[in-house]
């Protein structure tokens, strides 16, 4: 849903269409429903627009239906309709949190208030986001950075799972960041206080991969002179990352799958278990379930390890994020390399963002650490190359991408502030809140550096 979102809920189909086709005709994004319960499904806290109401409908009434909207946003913003004048219900709906209450017919004072009320509506949003955003810069531990919707929405799973006991399998591809997500969900969580021991399942031989996870016996095999403790030992209390789980061996995967089952560990040549207190991260850049379908790795350590999944999005689905990850890693170098970086133009932007790159984050750093050292004008040569053989893209998703560049550099030179921005772009501010909804930027993008 874009910046001006109105929902509608009129148990008369005459009256949602005028108010349809009215509304439209003022530039809103309008969605109808017949009954208050069909509308409730579509509403949450993230909802950006502003809600229009009849008072007296069948099944869910507004005073009951705006009673229940509260319970979970009390900042949204409902605007109720009726057909007669009633002090009472009108005293009520005002009590229960209604931003206001017009008697039918339509006049051009609903339309002054709901704008007013989506203004309302904007300023509450980008205050949480900005909150948020404070919250997830200022506290301690790693930070995952990305503001388009896909990687909110995967920070809002990871936030929900932060302190479950559930153990969790990240799907990503290679250079997405697995191992930083691990590491987000140890450090943000209760266990953070304890170790985070992190092993590559596929670069471990064999022979020596079950004693390096569950420990060994003094004299258990060759070359044992001392006890050894296993990782998942060392990591009591805390986590362990398993990377590549899909590299583990087939005998391997089902002492694995006891030790996730019973939570215990049990050293190579010992006959005592030790109890565990651990949380399995394991993460893999392939689809787990084609391997179970082609029997390369067991189904039952799959659904074990499958109870919470995060799916890392690849840098291709998240294009709005590729400037800002691109500055923060050129900030970074420049402080490692004691370099100095120029910010880049809106034109490189574009060709950054229509480069592919296959390997992802990790691959975007490297470039970034490349532009810090050799010098802006070397470093993009590669990505000019790439623009000029690059016709997958069409006019329009070319101008596009133009027209977010603008955008975000003149939110980032006025550092976050609408009003700067709306001058230098000279836009209105529902235009440039549109368009800011359209691209996934939001103004705590721009109000700090990364």
């Amino acid at each position: 849903m874009s910046h001006s979102s109105v929902i509608v809920i009129d148990d008369e189909k005459s009256i949602r269409d005028a108010l349809k086709q009215l509304l439209e005709l003022e530039g809103y994004e309008v969605f109808c429903y017949g009954d208050a319960n069909a509308a409730l499904s579509k509403l949450s806290r993230r909802f950006n627009g502003v809600v229009l109401s009849d008072i007296n409908m069948p099944k869910l009434n507004g005073l009951e239906f705006i009673e229940q909207i509260k319970q979970f946003d009390s900042e949204l913003p409902v605007i109720f309709l009726t057909g007669f004048a009633d002090v009472n219900i009108a005293v009520k709906a005002m009590h229960l949190g209604a931003y206001d209450l017009f008697e039918k017919p339509i006049t051009d004072k609903l339309l002054d208030c709901i704008a007013r009320a989506s203004e309302k509506r904007a300023l509450v949003l980008e205050n949480r986001e900005l909150k948020q955003s404070v919250k997830q810069h200022s506290g301690p531990g790693v930070r995952i950075l990305g503001q388009t919707q896909v990687m909110q929405d995967m920070l809002q799973l990871l936030d929900a799972v932060l302190d479950t006991p559930a153990d969790v399998l990240i799907e990503g591809e290679t250079g997405t960041g697995k191992e930083l997500v691990a590491r987000y969900l140890h450090e943000h969580s209760n266990r953070s206080k304890h170790n985070f021991v992190a092993i590559n399942c596929g670069a471990i031989p064999e022979e020596l991969i079950e004693s390096e996870l569950f420990g060994a016996k003094s004299g258990a095999y060759t070359g044992a002179h001392s006890s050894r403790i296993g990782k998942f030992e060392y990591a009591q209390g805390g986590t362990v990352f398993l990377d590549e789980i899909e590299a583990m061996s087939p005998s391997l995967q089902v002492k694995l799958l006891r030790v996730l089952e019973e939570r215990k560990v049990t050293p190579v040549g010992e006959n005592t278990s030790i109890d565990l207190d651990v949380r399995v991260i394991a993460a893999t850049k392939v689809d787990l379930q084609n391997l179970v379908d082609a029997q390369q790795f067991r189904a039952d350590l799959y659904y074990r390890l499958n109870l919470l999944k995060v799916p890392i999005p690849a840098l291709r689905e998240r294009k709005a994020d590729i400037p800002l990850l691109y500055k923060h890693f050129c900030s970074i170098a420049a402080t490692r390399f004691h370099k100095t970086f120029e910010p880049i133009t809106p034109e490189q932007a574009l060709l950054l963002r229509e480069k592919p790159w296959p390997g992802n984050v990790r691959e975007l750093r490297n470039h970034a650490e490349r532009t810090v050292l050799l010098g802006k004008a070397l470093a993009l040569k590669d990505l000019e190359q790439v623009s000029q053989t690059d016709e997958s893209l069409s006019l329009q998703e070319k101008v596009s991408y133009f027209e977010q560049s603008l955008i975000e550099e003149a939110l980032s030179q006025s550092q976050g502030s609408i009003k700067e921005a709306m001058a230098l772009l000279q836009l209105p501010r529902k235009t440039l809140y549109d368009k800011m909804a359209k691209y996934g930027l939001t103004r705590t993008m721009f109000t700090e550096s990364e």
